[in-house]
């Protein structure tokens, strides 16, 4: 991409929110007693979450622990059952639009269009997100090089790999220079080359403002990535606490998420293994 670092983005004419350049901003995200019931199931139980704007925030659990319920709602794609959100200083879903406006968002299910190229998909993505025609052409033609999608350009998404899915996921989810990153085990099915572009170009996102929002099993990525996590089991949240915290602890974030979610066990073998 011209003038720009690699894993940057340059564009200057990006969707804001009005802010005072005194008073410092809002948090990024701030949910209070969100709770979400399936049947007789709280999936999300009474979460209480602040994730301070221009942070990069890890939040972990393990399978099943409210995860994704919580972007789903984050996105206003599931409505909660109780409790409040507000997301970059505004209330969800009474201002859900212009939160959408300036969220990017990779689901944890690549929910993309399997009969358009990669390059269509992440141009119609920015006329979604009401960019002019041709700075969406441009952008997208910048983002598939960038991304190393552009080899290809006739390949339709139904084709793609995995790791190739999130990477136009990713993609998509930066056209239009998001304030918010919502990412649900965005490397997933990633090679390592792929994996060290995505993290670059995130890293650079929170150098610019941005905050990213990211859910990963991979708790080496996270803590190598996060200044903060926060981490959740069966609906509610068991801690939360800065990656500077727990280095000064001694403790690594795997001994951290074992010892909160109850995972220890004593040492066990098979006679016959």
């Amino acid at each position: 991409m011209p003038e720009s670092a690699p894993g940057s983005v340059s564009w200057d004419d990006s969707l804001s929110l009005p802010q005072d350049s005194i008073t410092p901003p809002p948090p990024a995200i701030l949910t209070r007693l969100l709770r979400k019931v399936y049947g007789n199931k709280a999936a999300v139980d009474g979460l209480n979450l602040t994730v301070p704007s221009g942070c990069f925030f890890g939040f972990l659990g393990p399978n099943g622990a409210g995860k994704t319920t919580t972007i789903k709602m984050l996105m206003g794609l599931a409505p909660p059952t109780s409790g409040t959100m507000e997301l970059l200083g505004l209330p969800m879903p009474e201002q859900a639009e212009t939160i959408k406006a300036n969220i990017g968002l990779v689901p944890d299910e690549s929910l993309l269009f399997d009969h358009l190229t990669g390059l269509e998909f992440v141009e119609f993505v920015g006329r979604m997100y009401k960019l002019e025609r041709e700075v969406a052409r441009t952008r997208a033609r910048e983002l598939m090089t960038l991304f190393e999608l552009d080899g290809h350009p006739r390949k339709l998404i139904s084709e793609y790999s995995k790791g190739m899915r999130k990477r136009v996921a990713m993609a998509a989810a930066l056209i239009h220079r998001p304030k918010l990153f919502l990412l649900d085990e965005p490397f997933e099915g990633v090679d390592a080359v792929g994996a060290r572009l995505m993290k670059d170009i995130l890293l650079d996102q929170v150098r610019r403002g941005a905050t990213i929002f990211l859910t990963s099993h991979v708790l080496e990525v996270v803590e190598r990535l996060c200044t903060r996590v926060a981490i959740i089991s069966s609906g509610s949240l068991v801690m939360e606490a800065d990656m500077a915290e727990l280095r000064g602890a001694s403790e690594t974030l795997e001994d951290a998420f074992v010892r909160v979610v109850g995972a220890e066990r004593t040492s066990e073998s098979l006679d016959w293994l």
